[in-house]
């Protein structure tokens, strides 16, 4: 599906969506795919247990965060509800917790949409949310509805979608896609079409972390520019440090080079617009082997954040880190990127949308030409 077709069902979700304002002093924390299970080894979370729970309970609960579960959080498609529940009963009193204090916004993803039909489910559930912050627009979805099922049947209800996936025995409908080449479409689209309408789009889904738009492929490419060009006119302690930062950098691109699925999982966003718009975010999953990513709003800067509890980070994620911060001396929280709200929203503003044709009378006039000029 291209964009022309996608946009008007993704503009239709978003305008479904609840709104709120955001609090320009408040603190919110987003995470997604939890995948919540039965506790056994075929329970993805179970890795990570402690260490989701410790850093709710004694980071952003004390710190009085907004805690934004954006999709996919219990694993329906696996488990039983009540098996989840008897399994994860400490961290579903943490979202409790949070919910009594009015912090608990709860979106669902494909993975846990059946929750639409308990009667009993205790918190209020979310398709998505709108945060707005004077003009401009936060749009929080879990990101399945990229997919060419949800776009085509945008007007039907997630029931009868599901129901219809099941009858016909449609497989990875809206699902995280094993292929990584559908995976990047996805994220694709989102982009085209967050760019289209100048939202900030947070989403997970994909588990694969993007700030600004960037994947870590970017990042490392970024940064091995910004050293070639430091690199010459270094002083020679310094020169020596970035040989050796390169040679980790090369280190880890190898190892994206080298994973399965590879030739999109190295994939930028680029290749429709001469720059790249800061509107895609997404904040990666809590199953990972070494940690948990997730994103962060705190008065007005926007942060991608990983967890880890005490197996040492990858020197990658050592030398991006912006900061680092510890609870009982061995879980670490390194956040790897930061920007202010107001600097993204004005790079969507004056970087997204429409772009007129070089030759156009507009674009022409924009730069105190007139079209005649280019007849002679």
């Amino acid at each position: 599906m291209d964009l022309e077709a996608y946009l008007p069902s993704f503009t239709e979700f978003l305008e479904s969506c609840p709104r709120e304002t955001l609090d320009p002093e408040g603190r919110y924390l987003f995470l997604s795919d939890l995948h919540m299970g039965n506790g056994s080894g075929r329970d993805d979370l179970e890795r990570n247990r402690h260490l989701v729970e410790t850093m709710l309970e004694e980071w952003y609960l004390e710190r009085d965060y907004t805690l934004v579960l954006n999709g996919d959080i219990e694993e329906l498609q696996k488990f039983r509800l009540p098996d989840i529940r008897s399994a994860w009963s400490r961290l579903l009193s943490l979202f409790g917790t949070f919910d009594s204090r009015g912090k608990l916004r709860k979106i669902t993803g494909n993975h846990d949409d059946a929750l639409w039909e308990c009667r009993d489910y205790p918190w209020r559930l979310y398709p998505g949310l709108i945060l707005e912050t004077g003009d401009d627009r936060i749009a929080v979805f879990h990101g399945h509805q990229s997919s060419d099922l949800y776009g085509k049947y945008s007007h039907m209800t997630g029931l009868i979608v599901r129901y219809v996936v099941k009858t016909l025995h449609i497989r990875n409908s809206g699902g995280l896609p094993k292929d990584a080449r559908r995976r990047f479409a996805k994220e694709r689209r989102i982009y085209q079409a967050a760019r289209k309408l100048g939202v900030l789009a947070i989403t997970g889904h994909t588990h694969h972390p993007l700030f600004e738009s960037l994947s870590k492929f970017d990042n490392i490419r970024f940064a091995v520019e910004d050293l070639m060009r430091e690199y010459p006119q270094a002083v020679a302690g310094r020169q020596e440090e970035i040989e050796e930062t390169v040679a980790m950098l090369r280190r880890e691109m190898a190892l994206l080079s080298a994973r399965k699925e590879r030739r999109r999982k190295t994939q930028s966003l680029y290749g429709d617009s001469p720059f790249l718009v800061p509107c895609l975010f997404n904040s990666g999953s809590a199953t990972g082997r070494h940690g948990v990513t997730a994103l962060e709003i705190e008065k007005g800067v926007i942060s991608l954040v990983y967890w880890t509890d005490g197996r040492k980070a990858r020197p990658y994620i050592a030398r991006e880190t912006r900061s680092i911060d510890s609870l009982d001396g061995e879980i670490r929280r390194y956040t790897i990127h930061s920007d202010r709200l107001e600097r993204v929203f004005s790079r969507i503003k004056l970087l997204g949308g429409e772009l007129s044709a070089p030759n156009s009378p507009e674009a022409l006039s924009a730069v105190g030409m007139d079209p005649e000029d280019l007849t002679d």
